[in-house]
């Protein structure tokens, strides 16, 4: 028999493609497709969907060109190469063809930048891309090639631990497959530039490059400094010993990669240790080497991985500029000053450059590569629509995006979203990630830190809220007004995150903090205390509205309905009784006077309101166009959305009954407001629809739930802006409501439209984009789960409710909690609890409005129906083949 290559310990390749909610393209529709992969909070690649990377967001900052992996010589690049020995060699980039649209592209930056790279290497000639987060695989082939190849890329990503979820790192496993009846040797080789490499044409070298023994390569400045671009890069081979080469052939032009490929396509790759790269000028890079031997039919899986490191933070948010103080460069010849960073990434504290990483990852290949199995066998065996776990799974690629970053003390801040070279909106801004609802399930600790940064950090003392927090986590600045619906929602989410850690001690220190935000907004919204809000407020739509509205008021009443329950466990009973009969006010005033027998709406309201600067810049003449005159005094203010029908409406009915909190309101008028939103909001085709917005969102002959429509009439000459634009996360919040509300069919389509729009071609499906890429409002899918579910869990109950709107003998659904995660399996009235990590602690059940009581490790009915609840850590084993079905 051949030699195999040694290896400590294989690992199997997964199957995707068998997975329900796995989304496949070829190249007829994998335009768009890119996968990132990266640590939360840490930056990410993006895999294409040809099976190359592209958009190394990789500096603390996003950087999403969209172009090919390698354009530039000097560029950011990582690739492999794989040479099949015999008669007649073969040597191919392990890449699929690059997808036609984008070589106008590389023409057009061609001359005068020396575009090119390994985009113009030999390639695979057919490719098929399948993405299931967290894991993506690409499969190649080609006639001249006699072996077959799968690359799948993947990060680990684990519930309950934002460290190892957090790892500044890419891997990429490489299987091939000897597709003929003879022994085939082959050689697959990894390729990777020096990430933090920025040295001018013709300048000295400031790099240092070294070999990781039998592993790979190091590359890291030569001397410390403090710019952004200090830091480093690595490469490993994780599982065989490799032919290492630390450094690349140094010269101008395009001479790295041109020497490089001749060596690999001649099958004369040489070794070095990288230490002339100090001496030398040029593209820098490292490469390892794998030799392979095949039998017929035989397959080998070779796993490399790449990681980088960058420490220092320069971009801050709020007020002032703190550790700006000077310090000097180490070795600088002028006396060169630069700052000290202002903040570092999280994994700088931990890792002390990118060797170090890969390091920690090698030693720990085989269990977080299990752990991160298991997560994604619970979450893709879950007895749930194909297109709801695309929803569900897609966008928890959010959290290893660049719209995500967390700093050196633990603290996740976030954008809402990103563009190309830039954060979009910072600041974790509060009315957007209102809708999401992944981190208090799958990271409630990172989810906890946001509601200190609202209350601790970004919160005065008159109880004004900032939405947006500074960066680093520091007070801000209070110059600005607050937004009503993110301010109101945090204290919904402090009642939710209470009730999911079961942490009194940790609620009781927020807690005094809440009620002043909480009386800061009965002041300054609703001073006569009618239960709705009626003065101008701000929201998530960048405008006031203008008198009491559905959408902001339903928040309001939440945000009071969850005070009254927290006092009231407090012992604050005189606060609690306060807050409670505000409450039944509240709904009594949103059913008594804002629902018009279909739906809710807003009554627009200025000249008898307490705040008058409207009225007064009319009568004083402050508004000088006379066509914005005529429109005031005719409609009142602008950007309202008066009798239309608003698909966030209810917006605030949804996190009560997502977060299991009873409130006053009507359920039949809630109901019948998610009926016509779906009635008029929801279009299966939007040709005739007329946005002068943001119509990229959702065009043409696609189909989306539009923002707000004004079925009776009356729609203002200039209603909000975004009215008529579609938002994924808007349309997965009223799907999660209506899969609430048992209207299962309604919320289900609406998803399965949403979702064809991401097709691969126009969009890429694991990138929703709303104001900038990859945007926090879409992390809203993750309630899919719980509405499908009926699923929630109280820590501080010890119980768990389970009411499915799913039709299946038995029922798989994955939870997480702040003490494990893993799958419940629900066979008629029987349950069982397979925890993966951690434990579930429960004292009784609620199935479909059945109380059961748990007994030791059963759970007993009254008619003596039982399940058992192990209630221990044990291994992810027993996931179905084909989960789901």
């Amino acid at each position: 028999m051949p030699a195999k290559p040694t290896a400590k310990k294989s690992v199997e390749p997964l199957n995707l493609a068998s997975l329900p909610g796995a989304r496949s393209f070829d190249t007829s529709n994998n335009l768009q497709v890119a996968f990132p992969v990266g640590g939360m909070g840490a930056g990410c690649v993006c895999f294409n969907g040809y099976g190359g990377f592209q958009d190394y967001s990789i500096r603390n900052k996003p950087a999403l060109s969209a172009l090919p992996d390698g354009h530039d010589a000097t560029q950011d690049m990582a690739f492999a190469v794989l040479r099949v020995a015999g008669k007649k060699p073969v040597c191919k980039l392990v890449e699929g063809p690059v997808p036609v649209e984008k070589i106008y592209s590389l023409g057009l930056q061609g001359q005068g930048y020396r575009k090119g790279g390994n985009t113009g290497l030999p390639r695979f000639a057919e490719c098929a891309f399948t993405g299931a987060f967290p894991f993506a695989t690409v499969e190649l082939k080609d006639p001249d090639v006699p072996v077959g190849v799968s690359v799948t890329a993947w990060n680990p990503f684990i519930p309950l631990d934002a460290d190892a979820s957090g790892l500044p790192l890419a891997v990429v496993e490489y299987t091939l497959t000897n597709r003929t009846r003879k022994p085939v040797t082959c050689e697959l080789s990894f390729h990777l530039s020096h990430f933090s490499h920025r040295t001018q044409w013709n300048k000295p070298e400031t790099s240092r490059n070294s070999v990781i023994p039998r592993a790979g390569v190091s590359m890291t400045n030569l001397e410390p400094g403090t710019s952004e671009d200090f830091g480093s890069a690595a490469l490993m081979a994780l599982l065989h010993k490799p032919k290492i080469k630390a450094m690349w052939f140094r010269g101008g032009w395009f001479d790295s990669i041109s020497v490089l490929w001749r060596e690999l396509s001649e099958g004369t790759f040489t070794t070095n240790d990288g230490s002339l790269a100090e001496k030398c000028t040029g593209a820098n890079g490292g490469s390892v080497l794998v030799p392979v031997e095949l039998a017929p039919g035989e397959s080998v899986c070779v796993p490399f991985a790449f990681a980088w490191h960058f420490p220092n933070c320069h971009y801050i948010t709020g007020p002032g500029k703190p550790n700006r103080e000077n310090a000097c460069c180490a070795g600088s010849s002028g006396g060169c000053c630069d700052p000290k960073p202002d903040w570092q990434p999280w994994y700088a504290t931990r890792y002390t450059d990118a060797q170090d990483v890969l390091l920690y990852l090698r030693k720990n290949y085989h269990s977080l590569r299990e752990r991160t199995v298991a997560f994604h066998q619970a979450l893709f065996s879950s007895t749930l629509p194909p297109a709801v776990l695309d929803a569900i799974s897609a966008n928890l690629a959010i959290l290893k995006s660049p719209t995500v970053l967390r700093q050196a003390n633990g603290s996740l801040w976030g954008w809402e979203g990103c563009f190309a070279t830039a954060g979009c909106c910072n600041g974790t801004c509060t009315h957007v990630w209102n809708y999401a609802q992944t981190l208090p399930h799958l990271f409630p600790a990172l989810e906890r830190g946001l509601r200190e940064q609202e209350l601790r950090w970004s919160m005065d003392d008159k109880g004004h809220v900032n939405f947006r927090a500074a960066l680093p986590e520091r007070e801000t600045d209070h110059g600005w007004h607050a937004a009503s619906d993110g301010q109101l929602g945090g204290m919904m989410k402090l009642w939710r995150d209470w009730q999911h850690s079961g942490d009194d001690a940790w609620m009781l220190k927020l807690l005094p903090l809440a009620k002043r935000s909480m009386e800061y907004c009965i002041r300054s919204w609703d001073p006569e205390e009618t239960g709705a809000l009626v003065e101008p407020h701000h929201n998530t739509y960048d405008i006031e509205f203008w008198g009491p509205d559905g959408m902001c008021s339903t928040i309001y009443l939440g945000a009071l309905t969850a005070m009254a329950s927290l006092c009231s466990h407090a012992g604050w009973q005189a606060d609690a009784e306060r807050y409670r009969n505000l409450a039944a006010k509240s709904a009594t005033a949103i059913d008594g006077t804002l629902f018009n027998g279909e739906y809710y709406y807003q009554k627009v309201r200025w000249l008898d309101l307490a705040d008058q600067s409207l009225k007064q810049k009319i009568e004083t003449g402050a508004v000088t166009n006379p066509e914005e005159l005529a429109l005031l005094q005719r409609e009142g203010p602008k950007y309202q959305y008066g009798t239309g029908c608003l698909s966030d409406g209810v917006i605030g009915a949804w996190m009560a009954k997502l977060y299991g909190m009873e409130t006053a309101l009507d359920s039949t008028r809630v109901c019948a407001h998610l009926k016509s939103v779906y009635k008029y909001n929801f279009r299966k085709d939007l040709w005739t629809h007329a946005n002068t917005q943001r119509p990229g969102y959702a065009m043409g002959h696609e189909g989306g739930l539009l923002v707000c429509s004004w079925p009776k009439g009356g729609k203002p000459l200039l209603p909000f802006p975004y009215s008529d634009e579609v938002f994924t996360g808007i349309e997965y919040q009223v799907a999660s409501h209506l899969i609430l509300m048992g209207l299962v069919g309604e919320g289900t389509t609406i998803v399965e439209t949403l979702r064809m729009r991401f097709d691969g071609r126009t969009r890429n499906p694991w990138n929703e984009y709303e104001c900038g890429n990859y945007y926090a409002r879409a992390m809203a899918s993750y309630s899919l789960l719980a509405s499908f579910g009926g699923m929630r869990y109280s820590a501080i109950e010890k119980t768990l409710w389970l009411d499915p709107k799913i039709d299946a003998e038995t029922i798989r659904l994955f939870f997480a909690t702040n003490t494990g995660w893993g799958q419940l399996v629900l066979t008629g009235n029987q349950l069982e609890v397979v925890p993966c990590e951690g434990k579930l602690e429960l004292k009784r059940v609620v199935i479909r409005g059945v109380e059961y009581k748990v007994v030791g490790t059963k759970v007993q009915s009254t008619k003596g129906t039982k399940f058992r609840h192990p209630g221990v850590r044990t291994q992810a084993t027993g996931f179905p083949a084909n989960p789901g079905k």
